[in-house]
């Protein structure tokens, strides 16, 4: 059987006995195993425990490596169940939602002291030491639902019910079953490296750091951040929707667009609430950032609609505009442009029109031409009235560099990005950078002529740049603003369905466009009709279409 084990450096050609497994063909490649959590093939992620087929090349993935983390997260999620099932038994346990290093997990029957966080982190440790192996079986769809309908996860039975396959991989491990939606680790001691911390009623199980994968990442505290997935969860009950089960609920019995109404109207109040906060505080400078396909140009618009109510009038201006010309900007080694550098922004002139501005001169805006590369010869007039409000948004409107010079208390900050509390079920959460990769799919594929095999393929430099210039700025904000609507994804799914089946598995982000089908597999399609109940002011236009926010 002829296979060809891919390093990052070179190609391995092995010829092995049929029957060989995965880690069979890693062993005789002389590669490190106990840092091999799987595998990369053409078709998906293959396990170590897996019977190769002939002509296969297989790509080893391990910590340094986004599907090998995943890998790792999943099988520690594992180890991590098991623990509780022992020292808990019978005790509902929610993983909740990402935290900078980790994952914030809750039994919310119960408020969890020290103590017992330090007994969950003891047990683990055991767990792993033990080496158990996580062995895949298949059940039917019976007998998944009588083993956790015996257990009492209500979660799953109802996750379950839209699940059309007749068969189910589960794995055992030391006597316990689940269910997780992706590959596993070998056994429990390939996740040694973690670390548990008490946060609230709850505790964060922290990860391996991504750039020093042999140490647990360091926990950041981040109040506001985590004060908005509280804000979430508020909402979730609000709305009577923890899981996406519960969004098929109401697809049957047909409440979706009242549901969507209740979504909006959350949201509106939010707007409201940041409107009269800016004015409460009398700045008159508010400087918006968030992630890619947050809905920051949107989130601007409807911002100064609110305070327009106020009595305020306030412009938008997009940081777009004091890009650099193309030839003024220095080169990286490669030869390319950092186009999400903060060095590609014309600084000073910022600054300079700023101050400007406030002091009421008038100044004339740059206009940057994306197809030229070069600011127009002639900008756009301003001149503001002392009651007038500046709303510049862009990623870098957090960074402390952009706002040097400009005073303090003439700023307002805000961060919005889409922190959905949404799960799967209470053990597997959907991650808020899917939901964002979703929207800028549907985005980039009607408005942008860009494919979703070209979407996926930038999103790691994408989220590169997030890492770097936008997430460690989120705490310098006076509000973060949740642009999560809890009925997006089935629309995001009526969109992009069909167009990720389309993705290659050749591709660079085919191993993206799988997770995402796995996600949208449980989610409930939508009537056409429905998409008629989404207000032309809604974040969600900004993605899907029909956004009216700068019509006239």
């Amino acid at each position: 059987m002829n296979i060809t084990v891919h390093t990052q450096d070179k190609l391995i050609p092995l010829i092995l006995p049929e029957g060989s497994l995965v880690r069979d063909a890693l062993e005789s490649a002389a590669l490190p195993v106990r840092k091999i959590l799987g595998v990369r093939t053409r078709s998906g992620v293959m396990e170590l425990g897996d019977p190769l087929e002939a002509d296969l090349v297989l790509s080893p993935l391990t910590l340094l490596d986004a599907e090998g983390r995943r890998i790792y997260e999943r099988s520690l999620r594992f180890v991590m169940l098991m623990a509780l099932d022992k020292l808990f038994p019978g005790k509902q346990v929610r993983i909740e939602h990402s935290v900078p290093g980790g994952l914030f997990v809750r039994l919310p029957e119960c408020a969890l002291s020290s103590l017992d966080v330090d007994h969950i982190e003891e047990t683990m440790r055991e767990i792993v030491s033990q080496d158990l192996p996580f062995t895949a079986t298949f059940w039917s769809q019976s007998e998944v639902t009588s083993h956790f309908a015996a257990l009492g996860q209500q979660d799953k039975l109802d996750l379950l019910r839209y699940r059309r396959s007749p068969v189910i991989r589960m794995y055992e491990c030391g006597g316990f079953h689940e269910y997780f939606h992706g590959a596993m680790a070998p056994s429990t001691a390939w996740t040694p490296i973690f670390r548990l911390l008490l946060l609230g009623r709850g505790f964060v199980l922290l990860l391996p750091n991504e750039k020093h994968p042999d140490t647990p990442a360091a926990y950041t505290d981040s109040p506001r951040h985590l004060s908005v997935f509280t804000q979430s969860e508020k909402w979730c009950r609000i709305l009577g929707v923890n899981n996406v089960s519960d969004l098929s609920r109401l697809q049957e019995n047909h409440e979706l667009r009242e549901f969507i109404r209740v979504n909006e109207a959350l949201h509106d109040q939010g707007l409201v609430d940041t409107a009269r906060s800016i004015v409460d505080h009398r700045r008159h400078i508010v400087f918006v950032a968030g992630p890619s396909s947050s809905g920051k140009t949107t989130f601007a618009g409807r911002l100064a609609l609110q305070l327009r109510v106020l009595g305020i009038r306030a412009h938008r201006i997009s940081l777009d505009n004091y890009y650099l010309d193309r030839n003024l900007v220095p080169k990286e080694p490669d030869g390319t442009y950092d186009l999400e550098h903060i060095r590609m922004l014309d600084l000073e002139l910022l600054r300079n029109q700023s101050v400007a501005l406030l002091e009421g001169k008038q100044v004339s805006l740059p206009i940057f031409n994306f197809r030229t590369q070069r600011r127009e010869e002639k900008g756009i007039p301003m001149q503001l009235s002392p009651s007038d409000i500046l709303i510049f948004e862009g990623i870098h409107a957090l960074n402390p560099t952009l706002s040097e010079g400009i005073p303090e208390e003439e700023i307002y900050r805000i961060f919005v990005s889409d922190l959905t509390c949404l799960n799967l079920d209470d053990h597997n959460r959907i991650r808020t950078t899917d939901v964002r990769l979703l929207r800028r799919i549907v985005r980039d594929r009607q408005f942008r002529s860009v494919s979703p095999e070209e979407t996926l393929a930038m999103w790691p430099s994408v989220r590169r740049g997030e890492e770097r210039w936008i997430f460690p700025y989120q705490e310098r904000a006076d509000t973060i603003f949740n642009t999560a609507l809890h009925y997006e994804l089935p629309v995001l799914g009526h969109f992009a369905r069909e167009s990720l089946r389309a993705v290659p598995p050749e591709a660079d982000g085919y191993l993206l466009a799988l997770r995402l089908r796995k996600i949208l597999y449980y989610i409930p399609d939508i009537d056409e009709k429905i998409l008629e109940e989404i207000p032309p002011l809604s974040l969600l236009r900004e993605f899907i279409g029909g956004c009216t926010i700068d019509e006239t």
